[in-house]
């Protein structure tokens, strides 16, 4: 993968389970020195094992992102193991699918928090850092969600919505600084955050049915595109958002 010119690079990714690990574990065998932040210890220690497991190996910090002061400390921490940062993905997200009228204000406030919340505060210490170096990749995972009308995603999808309009603003403040800013939009995935839903009676099968490729994604299918957009290949692309949906948006 040297064409992608991601050898001796240092990322900090948020998020050290499903689409996030694939991620750092894909950075970490491009070559790339990686930083992990996440509030779950126990992912980050699988993250840990499954890193050396492959031969790359990768740090971790344990952090809580859904505060301002947390993202803060975890990009300065990042920063201070690697010596500097140079790709900044965000991985972080939840979700609790009810119609509006039965969401509470609390769970607004809580997926507002974790993911959109959480995107801007880690993105803005990631891009202050990337401006002094004159340079850098930031990489947001976004959703189709952010796009398409989903019932019983509320508080979700307007999350991503917000990260896409987030990431367009921040790749146009940014770019005369050598900085990009893009998003990755998977569709409906197999993680840990959709397996429970997938699992219930008819689920899988009929939103497999809205998939045109005729199969959900893997965590696998979106390494390859957050790589190409980490990579030195993406130099003149940003402030777009990468739909990885096998054409879900397309019907």
């Amino acid at each position: 993968m040297d064409w992608l010119g991601l050898a001796g690079q240092r990322a900090l990714v948020a998020g050290a389970g499903g689409i996030g690990a694939e991620a750092a574990l894909g950075l970490a065998a491009a070559g790339a020195t990686v930083v992990a932040a996440d509030i779950d210890q126990t992912a980050l220690r699988d993250l840990e094992q499954r890193a050396n497991a492959a031969g790359t190996g990768l740090k971790t910090v344990l952090a809580d992102l859904s505060t301002a002061a947390g993202c803060r400390d975890a990009v300065e921490r990042a920063d201070a193991l690697l010596n500097g940062l140079d790709i900044f993905v965000h991985a972080v997200g939840v979700n609790d699918r009810r119609p509006i009228l039965d969401t509470p204000d609390e769970l607004w406030e809580r997926i507002l928090a974790i993911n959109l919340d959480s995107a801007f505060w880690t993105g803005k210490a990631a891009g202050a850092l990337m401006r002094s170096a004159g340079r850098g990749r930031i990489v947001y995972l976004s959703s189709v969600a952010g796009l398409l009308g989903h019932a019983d995603h509320g508080p979700y999808a307007a999350s991503k919505g917000g990260i896409n309009q987030l990431c367009r603003v921040m790749a146009r403040e940014w770019a005369p600084h050598g900085i990009t800013v893009n998003a990755v939009a998977p569709g409906y995935t197999e993680t840990d955050l959709t397996r429970q839903y997938l699992d219930k009676p008819g689920v899988r099968a009929g939103l497999t049915a809205l998939v045109p490729t005729g199969r959900l994604g893997t965590v696998a299918d979106l390494a390859g595109p957050i790589l190409f957009l980490c990579s030195a290949q993406s130099t003149f692309v940003t402030g777009q958002i990468l739909y990885v949906d096998g054409g879900r948006t397309l019907v």
